[in-house]
């Protein structure tokens, strides 16, 4: 088991890794005095599978379930209210705590229901989904969509405790634990070298989902994530690092209705995207996309595939909440190397996103 600290001023808190933890729950966190409930925001799936063991390692509080929707359905104005309503139906009051089981959508959910309810009640995440336990669940973003696009209703609200239980990744169905190694990817890429070349020398004990690899691994996004919201909780600088690749995933996200590509599978796509802009811009040496590319396949993710409109992709981009006058992008200059890219033109981005075409590779790389 390993803990890693979040050093946000006045509220700092543990992220716990480990095996076999939700039955010991109440020892991992922190006291909650005055609590006497724990309302437990989760689908279906999740609550049948997981949620017996957590109430049990919550004891003594009382476990109340929330149901909500299943993906990025869960993330919705609608659903938010109807759970604020039945937490205030339940008399839940300012000292209860929040729980948010499951994926990262849940966690957002949940985390700005705990945001926004009475001005703000304790929260704690117990991520089930690799992406929820190496990103979504640190860090204190919180939000819902909107049909114009994604998280674009939130709140920064960070949680007393985080209990990332890698048991519960060997249950994840293969697409969405590979969505997951999308954001290990990203770590990997941006911001982790050592990390990139074990995963590119034998990404074999990862795949295979043994515990104590996906315990290491887990362990070093967290702390990399922890010391990058420590400088900069709210991302006005340093922390946009972390978006590496999400600007074109969450535009195709949206365009796709949430319902093509996983998170992970459209932040693969955009991290491509970014190499070959960054090659486009001549701030990356040629052969950072291939690389992109050449891991990304190891871990069983495709970066090919066809595009929506371009139009409608630079369009989804000004919807972006990075946007400042002009698109802001994450981009390499090479594998360890973040920047931030200002005022790129449009034609470059349009010039950049026809050559991810298929049929078009043939003259870019």
């Amino acid at each position: 088991m390993e803990r890693v600290s979040v050093e946000i001023p006045g509220r700092a808190y543990d992220v716990v890794i480990g095996s076999g933890l939700l039955t010991r729950a109440s020892e991992l966190l922190p006291r909650l005095p005055g609590a006497e409930r724990a309302f437990v925001v989760a689908d279906a799936p999740v609550a049948e599978r997981f949620l017996p063991p957590l109430a049990e390692g919550l004891a003594p509080l009382q476990v109340v379930h929330l149901r909500a929707p299943e993906g990025e359905e869960a993330k919705s104005l609608a659903v938010m209210t109807a759970l604020q309503r039945q937490l205030a139906t339940q008399e839940a009051h300012r000292d209860d705590a929040i729980v948010a089981l499951g994926g990262g959508a849940v966690g957002d959910l949940a985390g700005f229901v705990a945001a926004t309810y009475m001005r703000g009640v304790s929260f704690v995440q117990v991520p089930t989904t690799l992406t929820a336990q190496v990103d979504a669940a640190i860090g204190g973003k919180t939000a819902v969509n909107l049909p114009e696009g994604k998280n674009l209703v939130g709140a920064f609200h960070q949680p007393v405790g985080v209990i990332a239980d890698v048991a519960t990744l060997t249950t994840l169905p293969d697409r969405e634990f590979r969505s997951g190694l999308a954001e290990v990817a990203k770590y990997a890429l941006s911001l982790d070298v050592e990390l990139l070349e074990s995963l590119e020398s034998d990404p074999s004990p990862v795949i295979d989902r043994e515990e104590a690899s996906l315990e290491a691994v887990v362990a070093r996004c967290v702390r990399t994530k922890a010391e990058i919201v420590a400088q900069d909780e709210r991302d006005g600088g340093r922390r946009l690092v972390l978006n590496y690749g999400h600007t074109l995933g969450h535009a195709l996200e949206r365009l796709e209705a949430f319902g093509g590509r996983s998170h992970g599978e459209a932040v693969a796509v955009g991290m491509v995207f970014a190499a070959r802009l960054a090659e486009m811009l001549g701030r990356a040496s040629a052969g950072l996309s291939a690389r992109h590319a050449r891991l990304l396949a190891s871990l069983g993710l495709e970066t090919d595939g066809m595009l929506p409109n371009t139009d409608e992709i630079l369009a989804a981009f000004r919807m972006d909440k990075k946007y400042r006058g002009s698109v802001r992008f994450v981009l390499l200059e090479a594998v360890g190397r973040p920047f931030v890219e200002e005022g790129v033109e449009e034609e470059v981005l349009r010039a950049c996103l026809e050559r991810m075409r298929p049929g078009a590779r043939a003259t870019g790389d």
